[in-house]
């Protein structure tokens, strides 16, 4: 008997012993490298995005029901939250591609420097011949191609390069029309020198793509396609 009482003793004097050990051991976060930045906790998106499927069958049916007079076998998704841009055809996602919107978020007005949102459509497409990262100015190729900035460098001008798909807006009040015009303020979809920036907000108010995504998404596409910019 007494030598169980002991056992038990001494092993409460152990649990108590681990316990108070326990609480003093100081929780230590890990040094940042030297010449390496601590990591950027600042996310653009907080939150998981959707799946492939879910995006392609909640859209089609709700353009379906909103435009019922326009067809949407095929149309272009941009998520400004998720900065990404879908290609989405019978009811499937057919390409996603990283993009970047407006450096200062969405809005319509004219001169806002924002990304605008709502229904559209490709109005023009202009770089049926021009190589990757050829240089536009006012929609024509300069002849010219410009450097790609893989790290996040500022290009000395806001340069459009490799493809442009020139949208305009469909719905009036919204996006068509007096000093809220998509198509007046020339918002397009193009490649960008500033390939770095390529997955967060950083354009003047255009849909920002890599060269070489551009030139996929340019393949696929027809003017008259539908484009729907949206917050989410």
């Amino acid at each position: 008997m007494r030598l169980i009482n002991c056992m038990k003793i001494i092993a409460t004097i152990v649990v108590v012993i681990l316990m108070f050990s326990c609480k003093t051991i100081p929780t230590v976060k890990s040094p940042s490298l030297v010449g390496q930045p601590p990591e950027d906790t600042t996310v653009f998106v907080v939150d998981n995005e959707p799946s492939n499927e879910s995006i392609a069958t909640f859209l089609t049916e709700y353009l379906k029901i909103k435009y019922k007079d326009r067809d949407f076998s095929k149309f272009i998704y941009v998520s400004i939250k998720h900065q990404k841009l879908y290609l989405i055809e019978k009811d499937s996602v057919r390409f996603k591609f990283p993009i970047s919107s407006a450096k200062l978020g969405v809005g319509n007005v004219q001169n806002s420097m924002k990304t605008p949102i709502g229904l559209h459509t490709i109005k023009h497409k202009y770089g049926d011949d021009v190589p990757l990262a050829g240089l536009f100015k006012s929609r024509v190729y300069t002849g010219n191609v410009s450097p790609i900035y893989a790290q996040k460098i500022k290009s000395p001008t806001d340069d459009v390069t490799t493809r442009i798909m020139w949208l305009q807006g469909e719905e009036p009040g919204i996006n068509k029309g007096r000093n809220i015009d998509s198509y007046k303020r020339y918002i397009y979809i193009h490649g960008t020198s500033e390939e770095g920036y390529i997955g967060e907000p950083a354009s003047h108010g255009c849909i920002r793509m890599k060269n070489t995504d551009v030139l996929n998404l340019y393949e696929v596409v027809d003017e008259g396609t539908p484009v729907l910019i949206l917050k989410y």
